[in-house]
């Protein structure tokens, strides 16, 4: 439950982040987005009552993935600021990276025929995925490798004085594809395949990956190396900004984030990072945690794992649970704060016709709101009379608002330092 209060005059933030919501037009949607297709009342709101634009999260030259688009909303340029995601997610599960250290993301992955079957290992749980690194650390672990526990299926390993400079694909964007051309190229890439091809052998008989193939689960039966930097230097966001704030989410990489800028890491119980995660309450907990802080990052992953797996159903229950549960919770609630402003927006696109990541900007949507505004909030109908604009929250809409072609220089527009 949302804490009690009495109003709150300082102007609060809140980013409210689906991951990979956008999309392509869609044949079996008559060519229209996932977006466009979904019943989203809440956000439709805010496009209609706010600022609706778009924004472009991915810099020319880099690879599409959520490090890079969340570090650019967050108002740090990855160009200045990015070394790689696996660093960032070590962040987020206590790993200590020395300068001559390289980390590396180690997905568990299912592999058949030479062929990349499924990315997640039918999303293992953390409980599983434990046992296994306990093996691989115990088998393949030495002073310069070391593996470690994350979530799910996404953990890390830790090469101490290691190579960086070596193309790694992300096992996400190969989905059905044959692995041969996407295996690790480069200065020390002999080394990963070898221990990618050990961990086949200790993983092949492990007690986890008998009992799932028992049940007809997919098998972790191999690692997937990719993601690999050194450890960045980032200013904290206090110092940036000069704000305090929070993050919530249920993914290492946001996590991680957070910490390297000093942000509180906001623990919520029941979010998964899938599709069943704990929505609401990751709406309740950002609005307390908006009574400590100026600023919250509030990150729902369900959306892009839907893209990745190209299961349109998935995406736009997701799309409509996000909606509903996390927009549709906060504007109603948010009525204890004098002044707010409340941004809604997807990092990047992951259309379920490609199942993986996409460099187009994304629509976003400004609400500056006032605690008298949320008399508008009797439902869609009322939204749609008041408002001067008939338009919704997608992709087709978001192109006749502002554009910013920087996706760092967003935060400074969304904190009114700027303007577009």
């Amino acid at each position: 439950m949302v804490k009690t209060a009495k109003k709150i005059d300082q102007t609060k933030y809140l980013i409210l982040l689906g991951d990979g919501m956008g999309d392509y037009p869609i044949p079996r949607l008559k060519n229209r987005t996932v977006l466009e297709s979904a019943h989203t009342p809440n956000m439709d709101f805010i496009a209609q009552r706010g600022i609706l634009g778009q924004v472009q999260t991915i810099p020319a030259s880099f690879t599409p993935g959520s490090d890079v688009a969340n570090l650019s909303i967050l108002g740090y340029d990855p160009r200045l600021y990015y070394t790689g995601r696996a660093p960032l997610e070590a962040a987020s599960i206590g790993v200590s990276l020395n300068p001559p250290d390289v980390a590396f993301r180690s997905n568990f992955v299912t592999l058949f025929e030479g062929k990349m079957k499924d990315f997640s290992a039918g999303h293992i749980s953390t409980v599983e995925g434990r046992s296994l690194i306990q093996a691989l650390d115990s088998q393949l672990g030495s002073a310069e490798f070391q593996f470690f526990c994350g979530t799910s299926y996404r953990h890390l390993l830790v090469w101490r004085g290691g190579k960086e400079q070596m193309l790694c694909t992300p096992p996400h964007d190969i989905s059905g594809q044959a692995i041969d051309s996407h295996l690790p190229r480069g200065e020390g890439a002999d080394r990963l395949l070898d221990l990618m091809n050990r961990s086949q052998d200790v993983l092949r008989d492990h007690p986890v990956n008998q009992e799932r193939t028992a049940k007809g689960l997919p098998a972790a039966n191999s690692i997937w190396l990719w993601g690999q930097g050194r450890a960045p230097q980032l200013p904290s966001f206090q110092e940036k900004y000069q704000k305090s704030g929070a993050i919530i989410s249920a993914v290492d990489l946001l996590k991680g984030i957070g910490r390297y800028l000093g942000l509180e890491i906001i623990e919520v119980p029941g979010a998964t990072g899938y599709l069943d995660t704990n929505y609401a309450g990751k709406a309740d907990y950002a609005l307390d945690a908006l009574l400590e802080h100026d600023f919250v990052y509030v990150h729902v992953e369900a959306p892009d794992e839907a893209g990745h797996n190209g299961d349109l159903k998935a995406k736009i229950q997701a799309i409509e649970d996000f909606d509903r549960l996390v927009v549709g919770t906060v504007l109603n609630k948010i009525s204890q704060f004098s002044s707010f402003q409340i941004m809604i927006l997807p990092d990047h696109l992951t259309p379920v016709s490609v199942r993986t990541h996409t460099c187009e900007p994304v629509p976003f949507a400004i609400f500056p709101g006032q605690a008298q505004d949320t008399h508008l909030l009797n439902g869609k109908e009322e939204a749609d009379k008041t408002a001067k604009q008939k338009r919704k929250f997608n992709e087709h809409d978001a192109r006749s608002g502002i554009f910013i072609p920087e996706g760092h220089t967003l935060m400074d527009f969304f904190l009114q330092r700027r303007e577009p």
